[in-house]
């Protein structure tokens, strides 16, 4: 049975039980407490009660802590989730108990961030913490029964990209490319006459992403069978990417480099670095290297029907897929007299 103190001109429910903790809260009317008193027994008889103490005691900080060892290490991008965790931890919602946090206070972080970073950048931000809270009510028993991120809408993202090659552009990149190749002035350990042009004809021949050309082994190089085995892909699949005759040539005349067992053993870092100075010279403007995605995407879907172009380029779905095809009018025009 429930016990009623007035304290401060607060009433305070108190209810003991057997087999548990003394649990108390305060409400401004007598009314209120004993409504949540008999909800609270009713909860207690049914087993549905939820200890919500430990929520009020331990800090966002703490959680986040946790989440980063336990659940973002396991994740293809623990690094990018590190920083932003990293960040999180120096937010002055970092130092609140998570019971106490509600959806207003992650609303009122949204808009500080939009004002910082862009809508995407925010957008991992609330997915990470929302994240964070679905692991802690249904995984670490803290006594959280409502995810409050879920209930702030997001900013929208408008990320989308058309740009394929215009008028020479592609001659005039392969050409930027063929001159630092020659050049003797380069940054790299593997000269660039070893990989560069290799690497951007591979792109467009396979519309492979970048993590994934770099990835690429000749321990998973099928000559034969004119494809090359992708073992971890970004959505967490193999796939088998098949090699036009163009693709396997670039293969063959990359050199093998020590006992690097990759095709093209260079990083990201540098990859972007020449990539940029081949814009430059090029005279190309707003061109990024995964737009080579985007350019092959929409060459293949002149030849491939929609369900074997999805196998190559590893979308799931035909509206993601859709996200890379865009076709020059032109090209549908054709079709349409075909």
């Amino acid at each position: 049975m429930a016990s009623f103190q007035k304290r401060a001109g607060a009433w305070r429910a108190l209810i003991r039980r057997k087999g548990y903790p003394a649990i108390s809260n305060t409400f401004d009317t007598k009314a209120e407490a004993e409504a949540w008193a008999r909800k609270t027994e009713s909860d207690i008889d049914r087993g549905h009660h939820v200890d919500h103490r430990p929520a009020k005691i331990i800090s966002f900080a703490d959680c986040l802590r946790r989440y980063a060892i336990e659940v973002s290490s396991l994740k293809k991008g623990a690094r990018q989730e590190r920083s932003r965790i990293k960040f999180l931890l120096e937010q002055p919602l970092a130092k609140r108990a998570i019971g106490e946090l509600r959806s207003d206070d992650f609303a009122r972080y949204r808009n500080a961030r939009l004002k910082v970073v862009s809508p995407a950048s925010t957008r991992l931000e609330l997915a990470l913490i929302s994240h964070l809270f679905t692991t802690a009510i249904k995984e670490w028993g803290l006594g959280l029964s409502t995810n409050p991120v879920k209930q702030v809408a997001k900013p929208k993202v408008n990320n989308e990209r058309d740009r394929r090659f215009v008028g020479d552009e592609e001659a005039r990149l392969f050409a930027a490319i063929d001159a630092i190749c020659a050049s003797r002035i380069h940054r790299a350990v593997v000269h660039p006459k070893q990989w560069f042009r290799q690497i951007v004809t591979v792109a467009l021949e396979t519309a492979m992403r970048k993590g994934e050309l770099l990835a690429m082994t000749r321990d998973n190089l099928h000559v034969a069978e004119h494809y090359v085995l992708l073992p971890d892909t970004k959505n967490g699949t193999s796939r088998k990417v098949p090699l036009s005759s163009a693709a396997l040539a670039a293969i063959k005349v990359t050199p093998k480099q020590g006992v690097d067992p990759r095709i093209f053993p260079v990083s990201g870092t540098v990859l972007k670095d020449y990539w940029l100075d081949a814009m430059k010279q090029a005279g190309i403007e707003d061109f990024h290297f995964h737009d080579l995605r985007h350019e092959a995407t929409s060459r293949m879907a002149r030849k491939l029907p929609m369900h074997d172009l999805m196998k190559v380029t590893g979308h799931k779905t035909a509206a993601m897929l859709a996200r890379y095809y865009h076709p020059v009018p032109a090209d549908i025009a054709a079709a349409l007299d075909a």
